[in-house]
């Protein structure tokens, strides 16, 4: 009984089955299939390379959203060299609400030579080359990001020239805490001092023909300081051409969330607009020399994800590939198949003539084939 069930069973599955198996000695092979199967194949195995490495590859995921943290701190990451003496300039922060932030509590002053060596000459100009690419080609910041931490080009080499020069310029660098609200940071003559009324700079103490504003902007971000990264001004370098000059430097940051597959970092995108003029009071031109970083905070945040094809839609991709190819070249095989087979065929039947007409006594014609008879003797 249950012998009979068994072969019940089997029977019904094999009623149930799709995949006919059709014998050897019923499939004929030709030699246009054969050609035909070989671009088949060529091609799915072409068409599989390049699908894997896609599925290799990651994309960058955009998605914006309020930002609705406005209680924390705004870290700045400065790395600027004017080129005057250190006890010549001044750097501090003052935002809307009236709230300064000396720069003894991050920043740090140090004497250098404003001329770079030729190895820093040389990070300069691959940096600036990277930022003129960033401009025309916006794709490339996905690159930057998958790269971080990878990376140090934003980080000014060493000296490699023992240059007997004495320091003629500050590198005012280091980092600040401000409110995440709009403010200002400045580089000016003289030390900033607190003033009831906001603040002021001891420029009084400083002799004119000494004020030079020529800057390089080594770095310059917002937030968490991740490696790798490439921001707007990173690589900036302007010369003044007179003492009383003005550099200004509008700035929009927007919030960033940054999620790959090596780091997870909270920093800040921003763009910049910039502006200089001479400071001519005869002319109307009024303001202090200086260098000045107005900066606004946008109320949009950016989250920015790494995405990677998952295993299973790489697979349904690869069988569709497959199975799409079997079914276009084989029904590309058999239309063309069908189309010879038609040529041929007319050119078979054009090839016959037709049989001469065999006149009667009476004018008339027999179109009919003749018998052929059959003698036997």
């Amino acid at each position: 009984m249950r012998r009979l069930n068994r072969k019940k069973t089997l029977s019904l599955v094999k009623e149930l089955d799709a995949f006919p198996k059709v014998p050897d000695s019923y499939v004929e092979t030709s030699a246009s299939g054969g050609t035909v199967s070989l671009i088949a194949f060529t091609t799915m195995a072409l068409l599989t390379i390049m699908e894997f490495s896609v599925y290799q590859d990651t994309w960058m995921k955009y998605e914006y959203e309020v930002d609705k943290d406005f209680s924390s701190k705004l870290r700045i990451n400065i790395d600027i060299t004017v080129a005057m003496k250190c006890q010549y300039v001044g750097a501090d922060v003052l935002d809307l609400a009236e709230t300064m932030v000396a720069s003894a509590d991050g920043l740090v002053y140090e004497p250098v030579i404003f001329d770079l060596s030729p190895q820093q000459k040389e990070w300069q100009r691959m940096l600036q080359l990277i930022q003129s690419r960033l401009q025309e080609e916006h794709s490339l910041q996905d690159v930057i990001f998958k790269s971080a931490f990878k990376s140090g080009v934003t980080a000014l080499p060493t000296r490699e020239d023992d240059s007997s020069q004495p320091p003629d310029a500050c590198r005012i660098r280091g980092h600040l805490y401000v409110n995440k609200v709009a403010g200002n940071f400045h580089i000016t003559v003289g030390k900033a001092i607190p003033h009831p009324r906001g603040h002021a700079h001891l420029a009084a103490l400083v002799n004119h023909d000494s004020y030079n504003f020529s800057h390089r902007i080594d770095h310059l971000s917002f937030g968490e300081l991740v490696p790798g990264i490439i921001n707007p001004l990173d690589g900036t370098e302007k010369i003044a051409v007179d003492h009383n000059q003005m550099f200004q430097y509008f700035i929009t940051v927007v919030p960033t969330k940054l999620h790959t597959y090596k780091i997870s970092a909270d920093t800040h995108q921003f763009s910049v607009t910039e502006r200089e003029r001479v400071i001519n009071h005869a002319a109307g031109s009024h303001g202090v020399s200086g260098i000045f970083m107005k900066y606004d905070l946008s109320s949009l945040m950016v989250t920015v994800t790494e995405e990677h094809m998952p295993f299973w839609q790489f697979f349904v991709r690869l069988c569709g590939i497959v199975g799409g190819i079997f079914s276009t070249t084989g029904m590309l095989h058999g239309i063309g198949k069908f189309i010879v087979e038609i040529i041929y065929c007319r050119f078979r039947l054009g090839s016959y003539k037709p049989v001469s007409s065999v006149p009667f006594e009476d004018g008339h014609t027999d179109n009919h084939l003749p018998l052929l008879e059959n003698n036997t003797h």
